[in-house]
């Protein structure tokens, strides 16, 4: 009976979910062993959540095991599933949010939310008077040939059936566990534990409960992986001033007054965003690496291009922004709850990034005439990820040569860092920055955009704003974010000498007193700014700001972004604070949109509404 407790009551009583194995040492800063998960062995572990397991061939045939647990993660066929335990460090998870932050309530066959407020006996008596499954009744509800979702959780089953096209890391990824237990997937995805969230849906889908003998096998193989290897075990370290959103894996952006500080970010400095825990190569791998190009519907052949052969290629250097596509999600949040981090403005950033033009390395592949391809149908160039991260381009921005796409193995001057790419990573000037592939493993040519929920799936998808259910729309007929739009932020705000503190008194609601702003602003496609206006009394009057720096940049090829500072007037609100917004205008005379409501989306994508930053008198 004490593992058949809601995961309500567990909170409450502050302890761990159930029969959820947590491995101490490794929270407990002891020493942790630093190798790799041998792959037969984590295939015979998989086998006990699953209904099938990889075979020792595809075990065998990863370009290399990384060094690390997420290699042998992804080695196992699992694409994104390390079977390994351990909860998040929440001292270290500032402003968390969960992935679910909200969907629509879901109807269940049966649930045991409405008994979270009930004793912890009558709780039981109704988890006991669920139906009891084998693990081999939910494989059979692997969501194929007709049949519904089940997945498992801690001894509870759950039908998850109806929230799988609504989940906001695709429907593709939530499937890899259908008909199976999930531990290991949150157990490499710890986002899930940064709230209560997502325990707040899945007790809304129990269906029933698990035999404990099944249980008892799944908590034993994630003993026996919590033993071997963590993940997360090989992290680069992370500058102390990014404010983390979670660090498993690693999500930070760049506290706001900090982000115009250098324009250009220092490496340190430079937001995070990852999916899955950073690749470790060692030095064998680093010596052996190599990215593989795959030709073969073009007639041409699947070739391996080395490090070595990329720098023998002409270097080229350019300087592009970087923002994530959630970035300024929190805006979105005050209007209504959308799914993801919720991001300040800092998950932005730009650098001088160095490497082989894309162009040239394809046409090295053996690409010699993209028109023909074209042509041919074979529109998209697609690329794969070390960590299982797939994405694609158009095949006309990939080879043009002023599209400025390169393969990059510089940041700054300096070999990439871990967390931004090495050894090699995509750029792609003017677009979201998920479609700068890190870790570059693969890049083929296709006829077909890539495949996976950062491409196809709910993940970088804008829905409108009267949809909350992603089942109510075709997500495969609706467009992925690539280009990016218009944006800009206040980073500073200041009375400069206008005011002191023997002046501030005198001033009260309704005056007018001058104020200074600096931030700044970007557009994608290349699309220069051509300026940034500001208001200090809610679009009344505007000042237009002086552009300070990256203003003299090729017409069409702005790539990055500007700085600009502004002295206006500000009137006093009510509460003694000053409100100052600010509005970008691009070369095509976009502008953005007064308010978020207007563009509000469940994935919380593409806020580019103006920015505000409000500022006490006294």
């Amino acid at each position: 009976s004490t593992r058949k407790v809601s995961s309500t009551a567990r909170r409450a009583n502050n302890s761990a979910p159930v029969r959820t194995v947590y491995p101490q040492n490794r929270w407990s800063g002891q020493i942790h062993r630093r190798s790799a998960v041998s792959p037969l062995s984590l295939s015979r572990h998989l086998s006990t959540f699953s209904s099938s397991s990889p075979s020792s061939a595809d075990v065998g045939s990863s370009q290399s095991f990384l060094a690390g647990a997420l290699t042998a993660a992804f080695v196992a066929g699992v694409a994104g599933c390390a079977v390994l335990t351990g909860a998040p460090d929440q001292k270290n998870v500032t402003q968390s949010e969960a992935a679910f932050a909200s969907f629509p309530s879901l109807t269940p066959a049966s649930t045991i939310a409405d008994l979270s407020e009930n004793n912890d006996e009558e709780l039981e008596d109704r988890i006991d008077s669920l139906p009891v499954y084998s693990i081999a009744d939910v494989a059979k509800n692997n969501g194929k040939d007709g049949s519904r979702t089940w997945m498992t959780y801690g001894g509870m089953v759950y039908d998850v059936t109806d929230f799988v096209p609504n989940h906001p890391g695709g429907s593709e990824k939530i499937m890899m566990a259908a008909g199976a237990a999930i531990e290991p997937f949150w157990h490499l995805y710890r986002q899930h534990f940064a709230s209560d969230q997502p325990m707040n849906l899945m007790e809304k889908m129990v269906i029933g409960t698990l035999c404990e003998e099944d249980q008892d096998k799944i908590d034993e193989a994630m003993e026996k992986i919590a033993e071997e290897n963590d993940p997360y075990d090989l992290e680069p370290t992370r500058h102390p001033a990014l404010i983390v959103h979670s660090d498993q894996p690693m999500n930070a952006e760049v506290p706001e007054q900090m982000i115009t500080e250098n324009y250009i970010t220092p490496p340190e400095l430079f937001y995070i965003r990852h999916h899955h825990p950073v690749p470790y190569l060692s030095e064998e791998d680093v010596k052996n690496y190599h990215v593989t190009f795959d030709l073969t519907q073009y007639g041409g052949k699947e070739i391996e291009i080395s490090l070595a052969d990329l720098k023998k290629l002409k270097k080229v250097e350019v300087v592009t922004t970087l923002q994530c596509s959630g970035n300024r999600r929190s805006g979105y949040n005050d209007v209504k709850k959308t799914s993801g981090t919720s991001w300040g403005q800092g998950a932005v950033s730009t650098a001088k990034w160095g490497g082989a033009r894309l162009k040239d390395v394809l046409e090295l592949a053996g690409l010699d005439d993209p028109f023909a391809a074209e042509d041919e149908g074979l529109e998209y160039v697609r690329f794969e990820s070390l960590d299982g991260m797939k994405s694609s381009i158009t095949i006309d921005k990939a080879m043009n040569p002023y599209g400025d796409c390169i393969l990059a193995y510089e940041m700054n001057g300096e070999t990439l860092p871990r967390d931004h790419g090495f050894p090699v990573r995509l750029i792609v000037p003017g677009y979201s920055a998920v479609r700068n592939v890190k870790w570059v493993s693969k890049v083929e040519l296709s006829k077909y955009e890539a495949e996976g929920p950062w491409q196809r799936g709910l993940n970088y998808k804008t829905l409108p704003p009267s949809v909350t259910d992603a089942k109510s729309v075709d997500i495969e007929k609706m467009p992925s974010m690539m280009v990016g739009s218009i944006f800009s932020g206040i980073t500073n705000l200041d009375f400069g000498k206008h005011i002191d503190a023997s002046t501030a008194k005198s001033y009260k609601a309704g005056d007018s007193i001058m104020v200074k702003a600096g931030g700044w602003a970007w557009a994608g496609g290349g699309r220069n700014i051509v300026r940034v206006d500001l208001t200090g009394d809610n679009g009344e009057t505007w000042t237009t700001a002086e552009i300070q720096q990256g203003g003299d940049q090729k017409f069409g090829r702005a790539w990055a972004w500007v700085f600009w500072s502004c002295e206006l007037p500000a009137t006093i609100q009510d509460d003694g604070t000053v409100h100052v917004h600010s509005k970008a205008l691009d070369h095509a005379f976009n502008v953005q949109p007064e308010h978020c409501r207007h563009t509000w989306n469940i994935r919380g994508l593409g806020n580019n509404s103006w920015h505000s930053k409000h500022m006490k008198v006294n």
